[in-house]
């Protein structure tokens, strides 16, 4: 556990971990630097600071493409990556200097609860 229940970013890895107590892993990730303020995993396989420096380069990567096709106007709310037995998905706050990194089973957690769950906490990191 890397976080503190004091932090805006560890209130939100403890609300989602409230609500999808299933989770694989979690963390809330600075955008800028790639630095996880708060993270939280429950499998040994994933280590949720580093999958935060790795998909900060994903979120950077798709604002480039986004400038470089000149999406004015748009901004990323989230980023599904579906994988064989998880879903990855990346959900960007603050106007995207901030994003939640959220791993869970597909198995085990409907796509819609856990995007409403991250949909629900995010606002608490603005």
């Amino acid at each position: 556990m890397a976080y503190s229940t004091n932090s805006p970013a560890g209130k939100v890895v403890q609300e989602v971990l409230n609500d999808l107590p299933g989770l694989v892993a979690i963390a809330v990730v600075d955008t800028t630097s790639g630095m996880a303020l708060a993270s939280h995993s429950n499998s040994p396989s994933i280590n949720p600071e580093t999958a935060a420096a790795y998909n900060t380069e994903v979120v950077k990567q798709k604002q480039k493409a986004m400038s470089a096709l000149k999406l004015s106007g748009e901004n990323i709310e989230d980023i599904l990556i579906t994988l064989t037995n998880q879903l990855h998905i990346i959900k960007l706050v603050n106007n995207g200097t901030k994003f939640i990194y959220l791993v869970v089973n597909s198995r085990d957690t409907n796509l819609a609860i856990a995007r409403e769950v991250l949909r629900a906490t995010a606002n608490q990191l603005n």
